[in-house]
Formats: structure tokens, C-alpha cells, sequence
């Protein structure tokens, strides 16, 4: 546990958002094991705001989230700087805090999206073609990863079913899959073994098709930048974090299920559901409580993440001790 002692912090780099709850994995040699060692510490960037702590353009003519109340929470946004600066993002760094200047010069541009499998129109997509295509709404959403702590962030996006809706799904399309980008000569940990890439993951499609399921393309009414999962990644709220695939380059539609990073590393811990569910502890600690990024205390942790007034029908009849 690292603390930075209060005599140790310059006055002009306090803000009011400060305290982290610090969660680190240490994964596997042999075979994966992951250790999440965490606990609430003051946080600050060690360099001042820089070129890579901006967000890019601007993104116009997006609907509000007051527009949009249904697919909002009301509660107090997490700030930019720690949004963007305390990130998950394994290709780049393990380092939460080392991603966003690892991932500054990531190019985003051109960028494609194929769309395909067990679809009759499938695709292929260009980002700011979507941009175009689709009107971009704000939707403030609870986002709660494994490691216990949550931020509460105003992502710019589309719903999902938008894109799947144009493509026709086939009848006995049940799943969809989603691949990152996986390029060495800008992602440095794509040459370790932490995990196997490229980085997949995949939803049911009912999920998929879900309103709260989106692709956000920005935040904070801006585009992504690089460490957020530029330039387009998945948001599914009401499942733990490492489900929002980021940087997205493959969507395809199966029939049987797909399979999933984490998963695949360690299925007795990662689920395929990977639902946010206080009942269902991690193996080696518990999901009953949550640290908010900007917070001093934890809250407890909402059976999906809140979200369950929305969703919960999607789980009827089924054991969520077992599809965790």
C-alpha cells in the first residue's frame, strides 16, 4: 500500500476529487493468478495537466441526458481528470495510472468496424461514418469494476441495437462477440503474456440489444481519448467494468457463446456474465462494497450496479450464483 503523506502534496495540485480506492493485478506466470491488492489512498497525477489529459473535439448536436432520464443517474459525475487518468486498459499497462500517458499517441484514425457472422447485411463501418449516422446521446452511467471501485461517468454514445438493427441479425444469432485492436507497435503489453490477445469479449444478444447497451464515442460531451477505449468502445452498465471492450475493430453475431478474455484466464473468478451482484463475492474478496473515485468512504454495491429495475427480467429463472 502506497499513501502520499499530506506534507508530501503541493497545495496548487489538491482538488476536490482525490482519494482512490488502488486495486492492482499481479497475473499469472505459469498459470494465471490474479492478487487485487487495494485500499483507499490520497491520489494525485504526479506531472501537471498536460496535452494528453485533453479530451479532442467536440462532439455537437448530442441529446442531453436530461433528455435522456431513464438511461441517466443523477448522482455527482466522477471528475475528467480522474476519468481520464485512472484507467484499465491491459494492452498499454497494468498501471492504472501509467495508461493515459502510454496511450497518448495511439492512432484512431482511419478506423473500421466490421460487423458480421450470422447477420444477412454485414458491414463494414467506418467511425466517423457512425459518428455521422447516429445521433449522439449522453447518457451518466455508474461504472463498477471488479477491483472495488466505481466511477460515475457521462459517456457520448449510441445504442447497440442501432448498429445490430441495420446488419438483420439471423434467427439463430444468440450471441455477440467483440474484438480490440491489437497492435504491438502501439501497445506495449501485446508482446507479454498477461493476457491472451487480441482482447474479446461477448454479450447474449438480448443484452446486447438492451437500450442501456451502448458504444459511447466520448465523453464529458468530447471524443474518447486513447486510455478511454478510443475511438469506439462498449458500455454495459449494470456488468463489471472489464465487460466494456475497448477500441473496438470486430462485432460479430454467433450462435453458441463466445469466448471471453477474462474468462478464458481465470473462469473460477470472471464469470461470462460478469453481472455487478453484491450477493456473489470475487474468490478472494468481496463485491458487497464499493470505493467511489472522489470519495473518502465506501457505499454499498448495488445489485446490477443499480440498474436492476431495467434489467433484472433478463435473468428471470436463472441462478446468479452460477451464470455470475
Amino acid at each position: 500500500m502506497l499513501i502520499k503523506k499530506p506534507e508530501d502534496i503541493k497545495s496548487s495540485e489538491i482538488t476536490d476529487k482525490e482519494v482512490f480506492l488502488s486495486r492492482r493485478l499481479f497475473m499469472r506466470g505459469a498459470a494465471l493468478a490474479a492478487t487485487a491488492v487495494g485500499t483507499a489512498w490520497v491520489y494525485r497525477q504526479f506531472a501537471s495537466p498536460s496535452q494528453d489529459s485533453k479530451i479532442g473535439e467536440k462532439i455537437t448536436g448530442v441529446r442531453s441526458a436530461a433528455e435522456s432520464a431513464s438511461q441517466s443517474t443523477s448522482e455527482a459525475k466522477t471528475a475528467l481528470q480522474d476519468i481520464t487518468h485512472y484507467n484499465n486498459f491491459y494492452e498499454f499497462s497494468t498501471d492504472k495510472r501509467a495508461v493515459a500517458s502510454l496511450a497518448k499517441n495511439f492512432v484512431t484514425r482511419p478506423w473500421t468496424i466490421a460487423v458480421g457472422g450470422l447477420v444477412h447485411k454485414p458491414g463494414t463501418f467506418d467511425i466517423d461514418a457512425l459518428r455521422r449516422l447516429y445521433t449522439p446521446e449522453e447518457r451518466v452511467y455508474r461504472h463498477r469494476c471488479v477491483e472495488g471501485w466505481s466511477m460515475v461517468i457521462p459517456w457520448i454514445g449510441f445504442p447497440l441495437a442501432r448498429i445490430l438493427d441495420q446488419v438483420q441479425p439471423m434467427s439463430n444469432a444468440r450471441f455477440v462477440a467483440f474484438e480490440t485492436l491489437a497492435d504491438a507497435n502501439q501497445m506495449p503489453n501485446i508482446g507479454t503474456k498477461i493476457l491472451d490477445w487480441p482482447y474479446v469479449e461477448g454479450l447474449r444478444l438480448d443484452e446486447a440489444m438492451h437500450p442501456l447497451t451502448i458504444l459511447s464515442v466520448g465523453l464529458y460531451g468530447e471524443t474518447l481519448l486513447p486510455q478511454n477505449g478510443a475511438p469506439l468502445r462498449l458500455v454495459v452498465p449494470w456488468k463489471y467494468g472489464f465487460k466494456g471492450i475497448k477500441s473496438i475493430i470486430k462485432i460479430h453475431l454467433l450462435e453458441t457463446m463466445p469466448p471471453a478474455t477474462w474468462n478464458l484466464a481465470n473462469s473460477s473468478e470472471y464469470g461470462f456474465y460478469s453481472n455487478v451482484n453484491p450477493n456473489v463475492d470475487h474468490p478472494r474478496w468481496s463485491q458487497r462494497t464499493e470505493q467511489r473515485i472522489g470519495e473518502s468512504g465506501k457505499r454499498e454495491t448495488l445489485l446490477f450496479n443499480g440498474y436492476a429495475d431495467q434489467v433484472a427480467s433478463l435473468y428471470s429463472g436463472m441462478d446468479l450464483k452460477v451464470n455470475f
